[in-house]
């Protein structure tokens, strides 16, 4: 019996140790709960593992705990540079893959070099069993009868772990037990519970099968007192009297409103479409001078101030979203498990129906991804891709956007009737390198002296690429004279994983964060003929759908969109892969102020700026906050008492230790970053005006300073950006 609980014991204290350090390499730390689930897990699989190992011969045993912990060792190393290098985890479907995963055969080796030590960790325990193994010893004759107790602990520990899940059912937040019986989410199942649970129930939900349950939804049909008619829902008439549909499906489309038609609905009807889903594409790379066509995109047309890209399963999971209007399934892998389905709603099918020709390039092999199956099911008729069609140089890695566009543009420029053109580019993927990607050699010349480091420059010439195709093209639409007829709509598949944070924080105009503004990007609707649009509403990709066909004047029914149109008065939301969101909102924390998207009016956050020297709630001035930035005050009447005739307040002097004493009641700062002006408003106060203004202007921040004898100073841009008055 000795022989078993050692061997149980260490096979259990394994288990632990591979679920604790993978889940500190991956999320930091786990919740007291989720580490709880984990350990009752890991104790059902010990059990399994020791009743492997104790009842053959001994030589037969230590064969199986070879065999036993190498396949653990493999599947955490696996899972390890799964997220290394896609930023999610490894599933069963996930084997579709594996053909195609030579086509990034350096850049995995590459991120198995830089992980190496993460990989050795895992491996440590099977190394460890076989230098140790005549120390242990696998012989457990005489012990059999004993490994009927074993036998009766695996469906007891099993039981527990139910018990335990089942517990949660009514926890506010995404739950264990949501996770475990109503959807199929990898990324936060493995995060939540752990990979030995996660991967048990993939296998299960792969031998049986497995649907999504439909989230119940309330939605509230929004007013607006401002428009002066009543717009037309996009809604059809659907037959819901069908038993084959769920139930849930039916209460979920009859209780949805759908949205609304809007004084946009149509403005695009008839005119020529081109859609670009861009590689790694971000606005931290568009510069005025460096990128200036993608500038001028990013800048005119429909402008979106608070549009989010979050990580769905990298590039199959960005594109499926913006192709669909729908939330990608992580276990399913949309393009492999769709490419064979009909949509009646995609993309090219209701274009044609429109009367257009429909094309798609890609500039990579077209069976990557399942491109090949997975398009023509939306309805593109002409696909061309690498060595299917498309006349590039497909000998480099990556292609290049520029050569796919001045190749394919011939197909359709003189197209008899308006077309809809899609585009997948492939020149910013990663490594950001000049040694292993070609577009950053060939680019390499026009960034190599910029004050970033080599990663960040590199990043840069993969964008010039994409700005120089994009420039071609609109060149021709221009030379040809249909510029004016035809609408360009671009976004990113996902953010440039390959930068770390600190990278992408060197090109960015303000700090980001890992899990919200690593995400936020821009959204290009473009017509050279139509006046500059803004909108503050929270979108995401599954909104573009749906907000392309109102423009177009495309019939469809809103209620079968994930996503909304983000022109309609809908309220907007962001879904991230971790199951955060971001809706639109006002933060106050402790009077520092960020805005996101707009208020319940449909207009920009109306903020006061307190009167230091007035009763307390009397205004002296009022800034329309718009998305995305954040504004926060310091001042003296806050916290402070009066002697003698002095305020006492707060904000110390450093040098004497008093509160300063310079003229200043309050400072007020606008930025983007909610850190840059927590950090700005307190300095430029110590400062005071001489100093404070230049300092907030060095960071691209504004100030207005309220001083103590009513007069007031701000920044150049302050007053007009802000209407004060």
């Amino acid at each position: 019996m000795k022989k078993i609980l050692k061997i149980n014991g260490m096979n259990y204290l394994v288990l632990v140790f591979f679920e604790m350090v993978f889940a500190l390499i991956s999320f930091d730390i786990y919740s007291k709960g989720e580490v709880f689930s984990i350990l009752i897990y890991s104790l059902f699989v010990s059990f399994i593992m020791t009743i492997l190992m104790t009842i053959w011969s001994e030589k037969v045993n230590r064969i199986f705990g070879y065999i036993i912990y190498f396949i653990f060792c493999f599947w955490f190393a696996l899972e390890t540079i799964f997220k290394a290098f896609l930023q999610t985890f490894f599933s069963l479907d996930c084997f579709k893959l594996s053909d195609q995963a030579m086509g990034f055969a350096g850049e995995t080796i590459k991120v198995i070099v830089s992980n190496i030590h993460y990989l050795v960790l895992f491996f440590l325990p099977f190394i460890l069993l076989i230098i140790f193994r005549r120390k242990l010893d696998f012989d457990i004759k005489g012990n059999k009868k004993y490994l009927f107790g074993y036998i009766i602990l695996i469906p007891l520990s099993f039981l527990s772990y139910r018990l335990y899940i089942n517990s949660t059912k009514n926890s506010s937040d995404i739950s264990l037990y949501d996770l475990y019986y109503n959807t199929n989410n990898i990324p936060l199942s493995i995060q939540k519970m752990g990979v030995l649970s996660s991967t048990g129930l993939d296998i299960y939900r792969n031998i049986f099968g497995f649907d999504d349950k439909v989230i119940e939804v309330n939605y509230e049909e929004n007013d607006d007192n401002e428009e002066l008619f009543v717009y037309d829902k996009n809604t059809l008439d659907l037959d819901l009297s069908s038993d084959k549909l769920n139930k849930d499906i039916k209460k979920y489309i009859e209780d949805n409103p759908g949205t609304s038609k809007n004084k946009y609905s149509g403005m695009f009807e008839n005119k020529n479409f081109i859609f670009v889903v861009a590689e790694s594409y971000s606005e931290i790379g568009v510069d005025e001078k460096r990128t200036p066509t993608l500038y001028k995109l990013t800048h005119n047309g429909f402008t979106f101030d608070n549009f989010y890209v979050p990580y769905y399963l990298s590039t199959i999971g960005g594109e499926a979203q913006s192709l669909t209007g729908l939330y990608p399934n992580y276990a399913t892998l949309t393009k492999w498990k769709s490419g064979e389905n009909s949509f009646p709603y995609g993309l090219a099918t209701v274009f044609k129906e429109k009367g257009y020709n429909t094309y798609a390039y890609h500039a990579h092999n077209g069976y990557f991804q399942n491109r090949y199956k997975y398009l023509k099911s939306l309805g593109f008729d002409n696909f061309k891709a690498c060595n299917m069609g498309l006349d590039i140089n497909c000998d480099i890695w990556p292609e290049s956007d520029i050569e796919m566009i001045n190749t394919s543009i011939n197909d359709y420029i003189d197209s008899d009737k308006p077309f809809m053109t899609y585009y997948m580019t492939v020149s910013g993927h990663l490594d950001y390198d000049k040694e292993s990607n070609s577009i950053v050699s060939k680019n390499w010349d026009m960034v190599k002296d910029l004050d970033y480091s080599d990663k960040a420059k590199a990043y840069l010439a993969t964008q010039i690429e994409l700005d120089r195709a994009m420039e071609s093209l609109i060149k021709k639409l221009d030379d040809k004279g249909i510029l004016k007829d035809t609408v360009i709509v671009m976004l990113a598949d996902h953010y440039p994983y390959g930068l770390d944070l600190d990278e992408i924080n060197e090109l960015s105009s303000y700090k980001r964060d890992e899990l919200f503004e690593i995400n936020h990007n821009s959204l290009v609707i473009y017509n050279s003929a139509m006046k500059n649009v803004n909108i503050s509403k929270t979108g995401m990709p599954i909104d573009v759908l749906p907000t392309i066909y109102n423009l177009f004047d495309i019939r469809y029914d809103s209620r079968l969109f994930a996503g909304s149109d983000l022109l309609s008065n809908s309220d907007g939301m962001v879904i991230l892969d971790n199951l955060s969101w971001i809706t639109d909102a006002l933060i106050n924390i402790g009077g520092n102020v960020k805005a996101l998207g707009q208020n319940e009016n449909h207009s920009s956050w109306q903020i006061a700026i307190q009167d230091p020297g007035g009763q307390y709630g009397n205004a002296a001035g009022i800034v329309s906050l718009q998305s995305g930035y954040s504004l926060v005050t310091s001042g003296v009447y806050e916290r402070g008492f009066d002697l003698d005739g002095i305020r006492y307040h707060h904000i110390l002097d450093p040098h004497t230790g008093y509160p300063i004493q310079n003229g200043v009641l309050s400072v007020s700062i606008l930025a983007k970053s909610s850190l840059l002006a927590d950090a700005l408003s307190t300095a430029c106060f110590a400062l005071g005006v001489e100093g404070g203004l230049p300092l907030a202007t060095s960071y691209g921040a504004e100030a207005y300073f309220i001083l103590a004898d009513g007069s007031t100073m701000y920044t150049e841009e302050m007053e007009v950006w802000l209407n004060l008055g």
